[in-house]
């Protein structure tokens, strides 16, 4: 029998559920959660048929039409319209990572049960999961407020055999059915249910974040190997000045780079500064507080992982309240703390860039033997510096604006899709910049001879890395190793985990 994730009522962690994303498993439910799921559904029918109370998003218009009180006969209508009626994202389509991770953090709130959605509904979404037929989501027009309507209306238009399936083109009934998979159509609340939530949010927080956690540990290797190539003193890196300080973070980079230089005979050369650039010297301090963050940030994503962010809800005691589960606050302050946590590690990257390439401590200027007739390494820190800058701009804080919509129901919103957005673009750049670090560092270092030793760790990387991408002592296109350089580095932190 074929390996299944069951998902039940556990406390999943960040860990968890990159393990479900990442595999090629498909998912199931527990019989009790499966069984949760209908009760819940059973009480809400149960509690419509009883009562005239309107409750709203079920026998109600939504946002400034909630007081429009909406026919028994016409509440599966009503959830179809708000589908087809919030479909209008833009943009380029997300990818199919960050599609796969949406709709499994979907389907996670939503077995939970008090969405109130019926178990074939459910059983649908898990079917298109492990059927790997993922819907096309523009990744603009969430406010982040109200959940990611757009997106999530985008995701939910397979429900009724409508929208579009990531590289496929035709009826999308009719490619459901050739896989034997038929829309159950909504009814009554499951349109609210699937469109009110921060899952497109929080998948593109979290996979930033999984990015993130890697080019963190990217930034220690490139840095350290910047170290020994800069000539560096290693009394920065005493335990006890790290100590000291008291913060977590920083006490875990000095160790962590004391490891990777472990094995260096650059420490005992003579040394031209009694002390280093803070680009090299406050490595901890930076790294660190970066890493702070990141802690911080898996705190609130896991939060939100295990989170039932729709409206209304039904409670413990058959009550179905409306609330603001949906509003994302939490991700949109966390998304903006990531980007200028992470754009800290490429600017202090970038700086080190620099000194490398300045020509001191004995280092030819732009690290090149032959500098006038080759410009070496000079115009990779132009680019670095770019990249660097637009990673400033990128960390304009989102989750300070909002804009009132729905005839001002719908008054103070978070833009926390915004601010995801933002910190994936801030990842994408940092990791270049690191990639271009470790570039000048082998350089830098190489240029040395061959009687400079590393730690045993970095000097093997770096025997890696040549095999990969040979030096080159000449003028060359640098950008053709960039991305190259990038693969090798994520490649060797995975293999290390």
């Amino acid at each position: 029998m074929k390996e299944v994730h069951i998902l039940d009522f556990s406390e999943w962690t960040l860990r968890d559920i990159i393990s479900i994303w990442k595999s090629d498993l498909p998912i199931g439910l527990s019989e009790q959660t499966w069984k949760t799921v209908a009760d819940y559904r059973n009480s809400l029918e149960e509690k419509i048929a009883t009562s005239s109370t309107p409750v709203y998003g079920i026998n109600t218009g939504f946002g400034a039409l909630c007081n429009q009180v909406i026919a028994s006969e016409e509440l599966s209508q009503l959830q179809i319209n708000l589908v087809r009626s919030h479909a209008c994202g833009t943009g380029p389509y997300i990818d199919v990572e960050t599609c796969k991770l949406m709709l499994l953090l979907k389907i996670i709130s939503l077995s939970k049960g008090n969405s109130c959605i019926r178990p074939e509904l459910l059983q649908f979404l898990i079917q298109i999961y492990n059927e790997k037929i993922f819907p096309e989501i523009p990744e603009r027009g969430s406010l982040g407020a109200s959940g990611d309507l757009a997106p999530l209306a985008h995701m939910s238009l397979l429900c009724i055999g409508e929208g579009k399936i990531i590289s496929t083109e035709g009826n999308v009934a009719d490619l459901l059915k050739s896989r034997g998979i038929h829309p159950p159509m909504l009814r009554m609340k499951e349109g609210l249910a699937l469109l009110n939530g921060t899952q497109y949010t929080l998948a593109t927080l979290l996979n930033a974040l999984y990015k993130s956690n890697s080019l963190f540990k990217i930034a220690n290797i490139t840095s350290a190997l910047s170290i020994d190539a800069f000539n560096c003193t290693m009394d920065f890196l005493n335990e006890e000045i790290h100590l000291l300080r008291k913060q977590k973070g920083q006490i875990e980079v000095s160790a962590t780079l004391r490891q990777l230089l472990s094995g260096s005979n650059i420490q005992f050369r003579s040394k031209i500064s009694v002390q280093d650039p803070y680009s090299f010297r406050c490595i901890p301090q930076v790294h660190g507080a970066t890493l702070d963050c990141l802690h911080y940030v898996e705190d609130i994503v896991t939060r939100e992982i295990n989170a039932v962010t729709d409206n209304p809800l039904m409670l413990s005691q058959q009550q179905v309240l409306s609330g603001g589960n949906f509003h994302a606050q939490p991700l949109a302050l966390a998304a903006d703390f990531l980007c200028i946590a992470v754009a800290e590690l490429a600017s202090i990257s970038e700086r080190r860039i620099y000194q490398l390439i300045n020509g001191a401590r004995g280092l030819p200027d732009f690290l090149t033997t032959d500098p006038g007739l080759n410009s070496g390494y000079m115009i990779v820190q132009y680019s670095a510096a770019s990249l660097v800058s637009q990673n400033k701009q990128l960390c304009t804080p989102a989750s300070v604006d909002s804009i009132v919509t729905s005839k001002g129901q719908e008054d103070h919103v978070s833009m926390g899709a915004n601010a995801a957005l933002k910190a994936r673009a801030v990842t994408e750049r940092t990791g270049l910049v690191l990639a271009m670090e470790w570039m000048t560092a082998c350089r830098a270092w190489q240029l040395r001879g061959v009687e400079w030793k590393t730690g045993d760790k970095l000097q093997f990387m770096f025997q890696q890395y040549r095999e990969l991408i040979p030096y080159r002592e000449k003028d060359h296109i640098p950008s053709e190793e960039f991305e190259k350089t990038l693969e090798f580095l994520m490649h060797v932190n995975s293999a290390s985990d």
